[in-house]
């Protein structure tokens, strides 16, 4: 039956927009080739011209020129008509690249969505609710066994506090007192001497000077002596 009817023929699969940029730019390369040898061409024609005297022969040669000209600006006409084709396909394939990039972030939104519906089942919030409760009131508790541990056993509860700022002050104005006084506390500084003071005479000592000696006898106590009465027989 193939034989006859003949079976389906195989179709080629569409152009991609890669292939047609490719396409599109080789003809743009060879159009610019032509357009450069056409301006390689009139360059000679020019010069051609300038050396040439006015007469026929620089009409024919400005002739030449002409219609080189014109293949130019037909092959640069068919140049920019492919420019405007290249950046055509340039757009359609960035928006289908775009396209693209959007459908993999859809998938992989809708992955990562139900993951985390799957980890939120697991995870509930009244259990983190209790389990800061109970961590607070841990912390509580440790504070108060830290207070009470570092209590001092020696401070009585009943203290004044503005008795202990006056015996602080009294304090600050003893030491302020001793150190007015060569720096020196008024338990070490020696006791005042109460003779020197008071500009007394010195004791006697009990021993005459030598010149009062044969004047007049003196007592014991440094007086002179009474005398006796003789006793007479």
């Amino acid at each position: 039956m193939k034989r006859v009817f003949g079976g389906k023929k195989n179709k080629d699969p569409p152009p991609t927009i890669q292939d047609a940029s490719e396409r599109i730019n080789k003809r743009g390369e060879s159009v610019d080739d032509k357009i450069k040898r056409l301006e390689a061409e009139l360059s000679r024609y020019k010069e051609q011209i300038k050396k040439t005297r006015p007469g026929p022969a620089q009409e024919a040669v400005k002739a030449r020129a002409m219609r080189v000209l014109k293949q130019k600006r037909m092959y640069e006409g068919q140049r920019d008509m492919l420019y405007n084709q290249t950046f055509n396909l340039d757009q359609v394939a960035f928006a289908s690249e775009g396209i693209k990039d959007a459908k993999e972030t859809m998938t992989a939104l809708k992955s990562a969505n139900k993951e985390l519906k799957g980890m939120m089942k697991t995870v509930k919030i009244q259990e983190i609710d209790s389990m800061q409760d109970e961590m607070m009131d841990l912390m509580d508790v440790s504070n108060e066994i830290q207070e009470t541990l570092g209590r001092s056993y020696n401070v009585p509860d009943d203290i004044d506090d503005e008795e202990l700022m006056g015996e602080l002050d009294a304090l600050e104005a003893d030491m302020g007192t001793e150190t007015d006084i060569d720096s020196v506390p008024s338990y070490l500084q020696p006791e005042p001497d109460l003779d020197s003071e008071l500009n007394l005479p010195a004791a006697p000592t009990g021993h005459a000077a030598p010149g009062r000696q044969n004047a007049q006898a003196e007592d014991e106590l440094g007086l002179p002596a009474v005398p006796r009465a003789s006793v007479r027989d």
